[in-house]
């Protein structure tokens, strides 16, 4: 039987052994600050919405976003480089103690990425130098009245007549925004029209003219309204022009929203160390809470859930550092790890607060935070049905044209992922191809809630090829967004599948996963056939590809019994 702390995060134990030895030294380091602040304080300045000083001083000490954010290309140190393996288990750490910490390193990720796109020598020059000496960064592209609609920016840029420009206008929701050494900033040039007038440069939040207005957010997070006021921007600031500044805001979201599963893990793992001990020592009529059959169910799919956002989101951290201008299949996995495990996170909270009721509401714990942060992370970096419409754009190539692709490793190597700097033009989406998802099932056939899965994908394939929304239902985007929920689990299912086989993970442990995933796959034919516009077809097929799992109850006692194991397996101290 497989351990079933050994799945999740757990401080007490925790040793990255996978990395390298200054990586290892960072992440343990990042722990044990965390551990030796305490719940207390920890919970304590949350709830004070205090700035985060104290824990940005000790990543400056620590050289840790500088270790991790630099990439090798302008690097200073040899242990320097983007690495999306060691930047995912960052996220998770900084999830499990807070969102707070997350957002903050989340943000200078954002506003890098424009910097490390940027052929401007100067200007990563002085990006490099702010990380090593502990600064953070901002990414305005968001605006109040258009919000991340980049083809309606307001800020606008004038001539200066001597290469460079003056800048005015106001940027909302920016991260960071009070106290970023680098803003990396999107406008557009009031003598060029349509796309080729679009700039972003680097601006300074100390700079005279830059107005901080306020913290939008009643949070420890300050997500900033600021302005610019005839702010100079020379030529050294310049960081892209024309559809490249364009193409570097919507390859930096592609960077940045990857960053949202691995949070949202951590957030649950910690809440469910907090939410299954509670249950198992809580006596109601005489009994453990978790003697109650639905407690067990809700705790244990709770759990399943869980363990599924991790091997998803493990499995994606290798197409993304896989990828290149021949292998773009990173942009179906990347909404899915924003889009799909974020609002998984969602489920896992709400299952494990069902369990455990009023103590989910006490200040003295994670989980009264974990249940108001989780509720984040699928709304930013573009919304939920944002993403679901994106991944639509990969469903006829991924179910029914595969074609043959190198097989992709594991990717712990303590490699630089150069090419997230280097994506190109955002465009093309619809001529990404994949590999044939059914060999990841046809590894698991034997396994019976694997196997009733697969008949749902298979007919899902059917859909597309024999009932898909005509023309007229393309214009229909809550219709849409119902197929594209159906497609999302085909997906989720594949990568569970890649890591479960490169990982040894038990049969068992999938079994029970897959029975969830059948039940949310008929909820959502179900939920299409009750669309208003749904076709005759389309409704005969959705009731058609309703399925009941296979039902184990040993298989599901001896599950429910590692969730249990869970009890005391870890609290934060005080």
């Amino acid at each position: 039987m497989v351990d079933s702390a050994s799945l999740l995060f757990n401080p007490r134990t925790y040793d990255p052994e996978h990395f390298d030895p200054e990586t290892r030294r960072l992440l343990r380091a990042t722990v044990d600050w965390f551990e030796a602040r305490g719940k207390r304080r920890l919970i304590e300045d949350y709830r004070s919405r205090a700035w985060l000083g104290d824990f940005l001083d000790f990543a400056a000490r620590e050289g840790l976003f500088a270790t991790f954010l630099t990439p090798a290309s302008a690097a200073g140190k040899d242990d320097q480089r983007w690495d999306t393996a060691r930047i995912a288990a960052l996220n998770e750490i900084f999830g499990f103690y807070g969102l707070d910490y997350w957002y903050a390193w989340q943000v200078t990720i954002l506003g890098l990425g424009p910097v490390w796109q940027s052929d401007n020598t100067e200007a990563r020059a002085r990006a490099a130098e702010l990380l090593a000496q502990g600064e953070v960064f901002a990414f305005g592209l968001s605006e109040k009245t258009h919000g991340a609609d980049i083809y309606s920016t307001d800020m606008l840029l004038t001539p200066d007549g001597e290469g460079g420009f003056r800048a005015s206008g106001s940027k909302y929701y920016i991260g960071n925004g009070n106290a970023a050494g680098l803003v990396s900033v999107f406008g557009r040039r009031t003598d060029v029209e349509g796309p080729d007038g679009y700039v972003f440069f680097a601006a300074d939040s100390r700079h005279e003219a830059y107005r901080l207005v306020k913290n939008v957010v009643d949070s420890s997070k300050y997500v900033s309204e600021f302005r610019l006021a005839d702010y100079p921007v020379a030529p050294a600031d310049i960081l892209h022009t024309g559809r490249a500044a364009f193409d570097a805001a919507l390859n930096t979201v592609n960077v940045g929203k990857f960053n949202l599963c691995t949070a949202s893990i951590g957030i649950c793992e910690h809440a469910m160390y907090e939410a299954v001990t509670h249950a198992s020592n809580r006596i109601l009529y005489g009994r453990p809470v978790t003697a109650f059959p639905h407690v067990r169910r809700e705790l244990t799919d709770a759990y399943v859930r869980l363990v599924g956002m991790k091997l998803f989101s493990d499995r994606a951290v290798d197409y993304f550092r896989s990828a290149g201008p021949d292998d773009r299949r990173y942009l179906l996995f990347n909404p899915m790890t924003k889009m799909k495990v974020t609002t998984e996170g969602e489920k896992v909270i709400d299952l494990m607060w069902d369990v455990i009721a009023a103590k989910g509401f006490e200040k003295d714990n994670y989980f009264a935070q974990a249940a108001v942060e989780i509720r984040g992370l699928p709304k930013l970096e573009g919304t939920v049905h944002v993403n679901l419409a994106l991944i639509l754009k990969f469903m006829r190539n991924h179910l029914l044209n595969p074609v043959e692709h190198p097989a992709v490793p594991t990717r712990l190597d303590a490699a630089d992922d150069a090419f997230l700097f280097q994506q190109g033009p955002a465009r093309g989406l619809g001529s990404v191809r994949f590999h044939d998802w059914r060999t990841a099932f046809d590894a698991y056939a034997e396994v019976p809630n694997v196997a009733r899965f697969r008949e749902q994908a298979d007919a899902l394939c059917t859909f597309v090829e024999t009932a898909a929304p005509d023309e007229e239902q393309s214009r229909d985007l809550d219709l849409l967004l119902a197929v594209g929920q159906l497609f999302a689990l085909v997906v989720h299912g594949q990568l569970i599948l890649e890591q479960a086989r490169l990982t040894g993970l038990d049969e068992e442990l999938l079994d029970e996963l897959f029975a969830v995933l059948v039940r949310d796959f008929s909820a959502h034919a179900v939920e299409l056939h009750g669309k208003d516009s749904a076709t005759e077809d389309q409704q005969t097929w959705a009731l058609g590809a309703v399925r009941r799992p296979v039902v184990d109850a040993a298989r599901s006692t001896r599950i429910w019994e590692r969730v249990e194991a869970l009890s005391g397996a870890y609290e934060m101290g005080q």
